[in-house]
């Protein structure tokens, strides 16, 4: 019900059951149900953070504490609260880390703009100065971002073992790093003197078993399948590889057609011709030199005898996706007639062999010259392990790819957040009226990161931020929290580093969802319409 603007009969304007929130109610509404999500990732932050434990609707169990699989795995009812799950996907999306960052921030900004609404600030007032801090923030943060290059390994080593120091693999850092600053080195192509980074160009193989160290790289591609046939040769060296995207088998007509066969003799002249188009696809693979085959369909018994006889390694049934990573990898092209292929179609790699991993069989082709496609195979004690490796190898692959993107980072420890939160302040001096509250707000709000680092760390924020703010005034602008010393350190001198894109994407994204939030005034929420169950036909009335 709407009242009527002369004040008299009511106007029935919603649908019945509708809810309606307005005001300052549907404002902490919304802030009650983003500062918790906030709140339940904010304990996995930093290499201190703790892990969650999500049971899905199916009793399927993820244990991370990576903030973007917490957002998705966990059923999230509240819109509100949804705008912020949005935040670390996109958080996730485009930089690969610093999705708990993100959130915890978005959450602060929040609680930090509330105080201000109960102090009668108006929301639109605490958005425009939101708008210009953050502005601010982005601007100083670049003034703040080290330049490195994509030549010097051990920063890049660093920033892999950074951003994977929260995770459960902290033990193993140190090889996953290196196999994520190869694994980008090898596929980053540089165009106009930039380097872009294609991260469809790394598969990701996982398979349960052994150990976190078994998980290696290859300058190649791994399929998931094996020889069509136990016969063929189950290694090969200097391998030819033809990449096939139809079949070795007689195809189907496309329309219905009818052979009639009237005698012995036809049969087996049909039957011979079948034979020698077959053979004479194997002659064809075989006189451009190859020694290897990968089908994107099916091969026939009868290619699959020829190929043995000739030695030739086949496997069929490649996805489409993987024979287009073999072609990136080893400089092969995709063929679609096998009458048309020369030596000059084949991809060439050191070495194809068939290995027995875990309980199954796959094929791998490694040694690939100038390799722009990698894979990497993922090993573990346990599916929880695997996947959790899985998460945590993925960042590192991000971070890395972002230096190489963008050639700059910042220190990490909390000593970004701290550093900006004191310029914002000096900045909020030079502006007049309600505004310079909302950015003195988002200053402070921005010092939850560290306080939360040494919360997790078992620290006393108050002094850590107290002293962290010390070292600040005095010039050190690299200064954070070391959360194993327990003490404020310089974290470049530690090699505690970060992409500069993580940091601009997380405030960024964090004070667009705050904003959006903070200018809803009212809530309409619908009833839901339920379907009414199906009516059961009765007999003898089922047509008209």
């Amino acid at each position: 019900m709407i009242g009527s603007p002369n004040g008299q009969i009511p106007v029935l304007v919603l649908r019945e059951g509708t809810v309606r929130e307005k005001g300052k109610s549907a404002q902490q509404n919304n802030i009650a149900a983003a500062r918790a999500i906030a709140d339940a990732i904010r304990t996995t932050l930093g290499p201190k953070g703790m892990d969650k434990m999500l049971i899905n609707a199916t009793g399927d169990v993820t244990i991370t504490n990576d903030g973007a699989t917490i957002v998705k795995e966990i059923e999230i009812q509240h819109p509100a609260a949804k705008m912020i799950a949005e935040v670390a996907k996109t958080q996730d999306e485009q930089v690969g880390d610093g999705t708990t960052t993100a959130v915890v921030l978005a959450g602060e900004f929040l609680k930090s703009a509330e105080d201000l609404i109960d102090e009668n600030v108006h929301s639109t007032v605490i958005a425009s100065g939101y708008r210009l801090a953050s502005n601010k923030a982005l601007e100083y943060l670049q003034s703040l971002g080290i330049s490195v290059s994509v030549n010097d390994e051990q920063t890049l080593l660093d920033i892999a073992k950074t951003s994977m120091s929260s995770k459960g693999v902290g033990e193993v850092k140190e090889h996953l790093a290196k196999i994520a600053v190869k694994a980008i080195s090898r596929i980053a192509e540089k165009t106009d003197g930039k380097y872009t980074v294609d991260m469809d160009n790394i598969q990701v193989v996982k398979k349960e078993g052994g150990s976190i160290e078994d998980t290696m790289l290859i300058d190649g591609i791994i399929l998931e399948q094996e020889p069509v046939n136990p016969q063929m040769p189950q290694e090969v060296k200097d391998a030819k590889i033809a990449l096939i995207s139809s079949g070795l088998e007689i195809k189907k007509t496309e329309v219905e057609a009818k052979i009639q066969i009237t005698s012995p003799q036809q049969l087996q002249a049909f039957l011979a011709e079948e034979e020698n188009t077959l053979k004479k696809m194997v002659e064809n693979i075989k006189s451009a030199g190859a020694n290897v085959v990968l089908c994107q369909k099916g091969i026939d018994d009868l290619a699959q005898y020829y190929l043995t006889k000739e030695k030739i390694y086949a496997v069929r049934r490649v996805k489409e996706s993987d024979l287009e990573k073999v072609a990136k990898a080893t400089g092969g092209n995709i063929i679609a007639k096998i009458d048309e292929i020369s030596d000059k179609d084949l991809g060439h790699a050191k070495v194809v062999e068939n290995r027995k991993i875990a309980d199954g069989h796959m094929t791998f082709i490694s040694g690939a010259k100038n390799a722009k496609a990698v894979s990497i195979l993922i090993r573990g004690g346990t599916e929880h392990v695997v996947s959790e490796v899985d998460r945590s190898l993925n960042d590192a692959l991000r971070v890395v790819a972002d230096v190489f993107e963008d050639g700059k980072i910042t220190p990490g420890g909390g000593a970004t957040a701290i550093e900006l939160a004191m310029r914002l302040r000096d900045f909020s001096n030079t502006i007049s009226g309600r505004e310079q509250l909302a950015v003195e707000r988002f200053a402070n709000a921005l010092e939850v990161i560290p306080r939360t680092l040494a919360e997790n760390a078992g620290l006393d924020p108050i002094n850590t931020i107290v002293d962290l703010r010390k070292e600040h005034k005095n010039g050190k602008s690299t200064y954070g929290i070391d959360v194993i010393t327990g003490k404020v350190e310089d974290m470049k001198n530690n090699r505690v580093l970060e992409p500069l894109r993580v940091g601009m994407q997380a405030i960024s994204s964090a004070t667009d969802a705050a904003i959006m939030i903070l200018r809803i005034d009212d809530i309409i929420a619908s009833k839901r319409v339920e379907t009414p169950p199906k009516m059961k036909e009765s007999p003898g009335f089922g047509e008209y």
